[in-house]
């Protein structure tokens, strides 16, 4: 059975950056949604979380996060939040920006929601990261909206940029 991608919307931050990165009025036509997503961050760090909502929805949110960074390895549960991956920050080398990906099936069921996301930040110096996060959204409500979120206050930076696929099996 093939599988057909569907740009569904991209979003660029402009100058002077923005909150948050968001899809809205997502079409329930699609089997699966795939957000793939280039971003860069005002944290002032070398990386900096970015976290996910489905439906502006903040509760029943569950993480399980797995991270690497060329010297050590680890896991950790980061609390009610769903997490995309740590981006790279104001501290990381200029003009470098992290990748994302995060996929979700069956986006429009009437079962709780999962979403695997994988992140890579690389500064073009000795620190690069790399995660993979399953989440979990206990709420059976379809998904009509994403919004992605820069740690605790902070911005995507200029030239940012997330698209929303829609997938269809045919």
């Amino acid at each position: 059975m093939a599988t057909t991608y569907e740009a569904i919307a991209t979003v660029t931050v402009g100058s002077g950056g923005a909150a948050n990165i968001e899809f809205t009025s997502i079409p329930g036509t699609y089997t699966d949604l795939l957000v793939k997503l280039s971003t860069r961050t005002n944290e002032s760090q070398v990386f900096g979380a970015v976290t996910m909502d489905f439906n502006s929805s903040t509760s029943s949110q569950s993480t399980k996060y797995l991270f690497g960074n060329g010297a050590s390895a680890g896991s950790l549960d980061p609390g009610a939040v769903l997490y995309v991956g740590d981006g790279v920050g104001a501290n990381a080398t200029a003009s470098t920006f992290s990748n994302m990906e995060v996929y979700i099936p069956n986006y429009t069921s009437a079962n709780n929601k999962s979403a695997s996301a994988d992140a890579v930040g690389e500064t073009n110096g000795t620190t690069a990261y790399m995660s993979l996060q399953a989440n979990l959204w206990s709420n059976t409500a379809a998904i009509t909206s994403i919004r992605f979120n820069a740690i605790t206050t902070k911005t995507f930076q200029q030239y940012s940029t997330a698209t929303l696929y829609g997938i269809k099996n045919s």
